[in-house]
Parts: C-alpha cells; sequence; structure tokens
C-alpha cells in the first residue's frame, strides 16, 4: 500500500508534473540510473515544476482557490499557451 505523500505524487490534481516524473524515472531504470544519459528528461521535469510552480504563486497573490489549477484547468491553460 502507498504512503499517503506518495499517493498525492500520484494525484493528477494535486501534482501537475506526473507524466514528466514517470518519464524520468523510466529513463533512469533503462539506462541504469546514468542520470548523464537522462538530461532531457530532468530538464523537462525541472521545466514542469518551475512552470506550474510559478502558476500557483500567481494565484496565491491573486486570492485563487485552489491555489494548483485542477488537471481539467491545467489542460485548458497548456492549450492556451500552445
Amino acid at each position: 500500500r502507498m504512503s499517503r505523500r506518495a499517493q498525492q505524487l500520484r494525484d493528477h490534481d494535486i501534482n501537475p508534473c506526473v507524466a514528466e516524473t514517470d518519464a524520468s524515472r523510466k529513463c533512469m531504470e533503462e539506462n541504469s540510473y546514468d542520470k548523464s544519459v537522462c538530461t532531457d528528461y530532468f530538464l523537462k521535469y525541472k521545466n514542469c515544476r518551475k512552470f506550474w510552480h510559478d502558476i500557483k504563486m500567481e494565484r496565491r497573490r491573486n486570492g485563487v482557490k485552489p491555489e494548483m489549477p485542477s488537471a481539467e484547468e491545467r489542460k485548458k491553460i497548456l492549450e492556451s499557451v500552445g
């Protein structure tokens, strides 16, 4: 059974970067944990986290709840920025 924290990290409404997390982990597993091979995946994950963190902080400043948009709302945001 997964811990509460692990369940949250798998929840698309809480963690907007589940796909990037999974891709990074898969790359590491397939390449015997050689980080140098997976740099692109790490960068995509880092960019994802930064993008959604910035949106979360903006929403917090503007008093928007919830601070992290739902998975459905995030999809619309991503479509609007291309």
